[in-house]
């Protein structure tokens, strides 16, 4: 059988697709990707990848829709719009991408399309061939929800007429939902569950392998977004407290202004890129963005997260954690870090939902509903 695996041309988007990829081809069956942008700079291990977004600029449709509707823009900046940005911002993205995914599928002839909700172009394309799809969330929020927002968009329905569809109908729904998203977080999804799985390797420096409950302080990791924008590094906060928590802060991939600054603090060390899937269990807890990958890592790893609210899906993901309990929403404060390491509530919520991802299926048990599907 050959599978198709389509994300959005953003490294964070494809890497949670990778491992249902991985699955289905150590199960003997042809798997190809197909992204663009920064996503083709990512490690796609034995999976072969297309780039299907040559010569799209994400930044440049961002700028041009938050010039267009200014106050949207205001709202997406501080995680309030809703998926009003987001339909346009991708609806745009998923416009240019239609074309070339259409002629992915008429040269490669896959059997099965299996794509991220905010790859909507590949819906476009396996509809149009009458192939069957398969969703595969990855992110806390509801995947199909983003499908109907982002397909519904003015230029996505354009690009639906262009390639025969009825744009009034929309895209047809997937025949396969896979939810990777903790449902005590989440609430009650229709997607059937796979557990998220997050892929390590690198190096870890040795005092960083140290466990947190080994050493002389509890230890809160720091990380910032990749992205640049509001309230994507939390790390000049984190040090300007760092001198009242009685805790080992340490800060990864910090800016080199902010490693300037944390050279010589007490407490306070720096690291450069390390696996944050691997280096998560070794500490007590961590301070992040609120990235859906960093999110999803900390529960998986069972420790207690503060999130920075901000701009896209942030905020909605640091109130769904705040909500279960297994962390915090809030500003980069003293108070916020010596509860995250010393109050037990937090740290039994977070291991809860641990158990919970772990007990559900893996991506290689998902392997046969998709090629059910052939």
């Amino acid at each position: 059988m050959r599978v198709l695996v389509v994300s959005a041309p953003l490294t964070g988007h494809l890497l949670p697709m990778l491992p249902l990829g991985e699955a289905l081809w150590e199960a003997g069956h042809d798997v190809l990707v197909a992204t663009g942008g920064d996503a083709m700079n990512a490690d796609t291990g034995n999976l072969p990848v297309i780039d299907v977004a040559r010569g799209l600029s994400f930044a440049r449709i961002a700028a041009r829709n938050m010039a267009a509707h200014p106050l949207d823009a205001r709202a997406e900046l501080t995680g309030t719009a809703g998926t009003r940005m987001v339909a346009r911002l991708f609806g745009a993205v998923n416009e240019e991408l239609t074309d070339g995914m259409v002629t992915v599928v008429e040269q490669w002839r896959p059997d099965v399309v299996v794509h991220e909700p905010l790859a909507v172009a590949a819906g476009v394309a396996a509809a149009r061939y009458d192939l069957p799809t398969v969703l595969l969330e990855n992110s806390l929020f509801d995947g199909p929800a983003l499908v109907r927002a982002t397909a519904g968009s003015k230029l996505m329905r354009r690009a639906l007429r262009r390639h025969g569809l009825d744009d009034e109908r929309g895209l047809p729904a997937p025949q396969v939902v896979l939810t990777t998203a903790p449902r005590s977080v989440v609430g009650e999804r229709t997607g059937l569950p796979m557990r998220p799985v997050q892929r390590g390797g690198g190096e870890i420096p040795a005092w960083l392998r140290v466990p947190s409950d080994a050493a002389d302080r509890p230890r809160i990791l720091v990380s910032r977004s990749t992205a640049p924008g509001p309230g994507a590094d939390p790390m000049p906060a984190a040090l300007a407290a760092a001198a009242e928590v009685d805790a080992e802060i340490v800060l990864v991939r910090p800016e080199p202004r902010v490693e300037r600054r944390a050279h010589g603090m007490d407490r306070v060390r720096t690291v450069g890129w390390v696996p944050l899937v691997d280096v998560m269990p070794l500490c007590a807890a961590i301070v992040h963005h609120g990235g859906s990958g960093t999110a999803m890592g900390a529960l998986s790893a069972g420790i207690p997260q503060l999130a920075v609210p901000g701009a896209g899906d942030r905020r909605h993901n640091a109130e769904l954690i705040a909500r279960r309990g297994a962390g915090l929403s809030g500003k980069v404060t003293a108070e916020a870090l010596h509860r995250l390491v010393a109050d037990g509530e937090l740290a039994a919520n977070a291991r809860e939902v641990r158990t919970e991802l772990e007990a559900m299926p893996p991506p290689e048990a998902r392997v046969p509903d998709v090629a059910a599907l052939d």
